[in-house]
């Protein structure tokens, strides 16, 4: 296989996955010289769970969340949801899957000349709802997501916020059994996007509804996923529980993508001072992962203590991810023997330990 995670099992093994991509490859070929959005792609998304997949622009996001739909047919390799293989539908039978199949865009993708209301009514009436049951539809999703009171707005009228809230409630109309989000909150503040997470995290906790969401940004995979699957180039390079791939990266990508996080980043004055080799006379920064029970423990008392090495702390936190307690601190000690020492005393305590660079 090309991609590293064979089948990048994001589903448990007795748990049919309500979407399979099964050495999914997408090659387009407008322009002088064809283009392979995505290459060998096995993913399992189990049902219930909220799943995202992270990449820099170009790595193949959206090509794969418009596979998952029919928007895309694969170049090779399968796509299945709920047991159909979508790319073998012809169009009246995907029009019947994609009602199954609930979309939500960061651009939010309003009618303007339609009342919110009106708007979350659209799937309803192409599915040829009577006009009763589609009002208490549409009474009954604006009220999940809070806009009771905003029926009668036109999309002008409402905050960006506001509008995403509608297009949630309108991916829900007609009872989807899988949700997709298209960078759905890369368009919004950071107060937005987190009251956004939490709606969808509701969703999925109280409807059970599974969620696919693409995004560039791992706060967000943080803030709602359960798994993380990371894409780079078309190819998944690391997947699994947001926990583990939050407290052992394995690809640079990933490392990449989660210096910005709290704990990770190096403050600018150290950042701006790093350098890779050892410094005469100088100090080696050391990130120290704490995951699990581990995340309270006294480590760096007991470094002194056993080990004789004073670390400085330089940056640090202590937070939960999926409910369960993580911690970074980045510390400096003394280049030299005591690199070595101090590594080996991380790792006899179960702890992740890196050399990040060198100061004077």
């Amino acid at each position: 296989m090309n991609a590293p995670f064979p089948h990048a099992m994001l589903a448990a093994e007795t748990d049919p996955p309500l979407i399979r991509f099964e050495g999914v490859t997408k090659t387009f070929s407008a322009g002088p010289a064809p283009v392979t959005a995505l290459d060998g792609v096995d993913l399992d998304v189990r049902p219930g769970s909220i799943v995202g997949v992270i990449g820099r622009s170009g790595a193949g996001k959206s090509t794969l969340i418009r596979l998952v739909n029919g928007l895309e047919r694969p170049s090779a390799g399968r796509v299945i949801v709920d047991g159909r293989e979508i790319q073998g539908l012809d169009e009246a039978a995907l029009r019947e899957a994609r009602r199954s199949i609930g979309m939500i865009f960061q651009h939010f993708n309003l009618l303007s000349s339609r009342t919110a209301a009106d708007n979350v009514a659209l799937p309803l009436e192409l599915a040829g709802i009577g006009r009763a049951a589609a009002r208490a539809r549409v009474a009954e999703l604006l009220d999940l997501v809070g806009l009771s009171d905003k029926a009668d707005r036109y999309p002008a009228e409402l905050s960006g916020g506001q509008k995403q809230r509608v297009g949630i409630a309108r991916a829900l109309a007609t009872n989807p059994k899988v949700l997709l989000s298209d960078e759905a909150t890369s368009a919004l503040d950071p107060e937005t996007t987190r009251s956004i997470l939490d709606l969808l995290a509701r969703i999925n906790r109280e409807l059970g509804l599974t969620i696919l969401l693409i995004t560039h940004e791992m706060a967000v995979i943080r803030g709602v996923a359960h798994e993380v699957a990371v894409l780079a180039s078309g190819r998944i390079v690391e997947a699994g529980p947001v926990f583990d791939v939050f407290s052992t990266p394995r690809h640079p990508l990933t490392r990449a993508f989660l210096a910005g996080e709290p704990g990770f980043a190096l403050p600018p004055a150290i950042a701006g001072r790093l350098v890779p080799e050892p410094v005469e006379n100088g100090q080696t920064v050391i990130r120290v992962v704490f995951r699990g029970a581990h995340a309270t423990e006294p480590v760096l008392a007991r470094l002194a203590r056993d080990e004789a090495i004073e670390a400085n702390i330089l940056a640090g936190t202590v937070d939960e991810i999926a409910g369960r307690p993580f911690g970074v601190l980045v510390v400096a000690i003394p280049s030299g023997a005591e690199t070595a020492q101090a590594l080996g005393f991380f790792a006899r305590h179960s702890l992740t330990a890196e050399v990040v660079g060198h100061v004077a």
